[in-house]
């Protein structure tokens, strides 16, 4: 039987369990970027979230609820953050998989978290297996990246959060693009986001060659990733839609746009520029979308997520110098 789908209801309960734990992360705009893009662009920056990223959200709102069990999850990096925080926080052991190649900042800051982390092979081997086989031998549970309730309704909250700055500022928003690799974070700020703005236009944005959940919107099922793509959007490399997620995905996202890794490097540094803020590759690339024209935002208020800020220093001063 498939886990039912979070609603409205579910983020603010959500909300309440976060009270206090997650930052209520601002919404930066920029006259310097309005005018490249001839309208309004307000940005939610989850990349000053605790952890660097949204993720802590959909963690905490998960392990809060398993009453004091251990928990193992697989994860790039941000995900493995969100878990290793709120274990510490839940004061419960937490096992992190992760990829031997992930961001060196990522790994050390989920170490530094208390975690205990089990790398692997991309290549060849599989992170759902290992994941799956430390649960059964340690009693743990896992707590998935994006398809979960509980995950999704957490994330969710950083949606809830921007309708209220929104609402502050008088602001209704025509259209809102957030970064999507398995799906949670726009699953669940959609949920939050079309209640509000029922006319709005919400869409997934994806690195070129990892834009399964723009063309499984297109089919009407989900489609996966080609092998052998490439993208320095390390957070957004999930190979097909979540279950879960893309129900969702179907109600509420009127598509998906691509963008290159150049654009998303010029979203980056425009985004230091003129925001003040650090954003990793794939927390930029609803920027990105904007930015680039991909998305036309000519005349139109659009809210865009900046979802993490956990960028290797190396990478970062490389895209600021191009």
């Amino acid at each position: 039987m498939s886990a039912p789908l979070p609603e409205l209801a579910d983020v603010e309960a959500a909300a309440e369990r976060l009270r206090g734990v997650v930052r209520e992360t601002p919404l930066l705009e920029s006259e310097a970027l309005n005018e490249l893009v001839g309208g309004r662009v307000l940005c939610k920056a989850e990349c000053l979230q605790r952890t660097g990223s949204f993720k802590l959200r959909g963690a905490y709102n998960t392990v809060s609820q398993l009453g004091g069990q251990p928990v193992v999850a697989f994860s790039s990096g941000n995900h493995a953050q969100g878990v290793a925080a709120a274990a510490r926080l839940l004061g419960v052991p937490a096992t992190i998989v992760m990829p031997a190649d992930a961001p060196a900042i990522k790994i050390a800051n989920t170490r530094a978290l208390g975690a205990t982390i089990r790398p692997y092979d991309r290549a060849h081997e599989s992170r759902e297996e290992i994941g799956a086989e430390i649960a059964a031998r340690t009693g743990a549970v896992l707590v998935k990246p994006y398809d979960d309730p509980r995950v999704v309704a957490g994330q969710g909250t950083a949606g809830l959060e921007a309708v209220a700055q929104l609402r502050a500022l008088g602001a209704t928003v025509d259209a809102a693009l957030a970064p999507c690799g398995g799906g949670g974070l726009i699953a669940g700020c959609s949920i939050a986001l079309a209640a509000a703005f029922p006319d709005a236009e919400i869409l997934a944005v994806e690195p070129e060659g990892f834009d399964d959940t723009a063309r499984s919107l297109a089919l009407g099922e989900r489609v996966a990733n080609a092998p052998g793509a490439h993208s320095f959007c390390d957070a957004l490399l999930a190979p097909m839609p979540g279950a879960l997620t893309f129900a969702l995905h179907k109600r509420y996202l009127a598509g998906g746009v691509a963008v290159s890794d150049a654009e998303v490097a010029r979203a980056m540094a425009l985004a230091f520029s003129h925001l003040k803020v650090v954003v990793e590759p794939g927390g930029a690339v609803a920027l990105a979308a904007v930015l680039s024209g991909r998305f036309d935002a000519r005349g139109r208020t659009v809210l865009v997520v900046l979802s993490g800020g956990n960028v290797d220093p190396e990478l970062f001063a490389e895209v600021l110098r191009r």
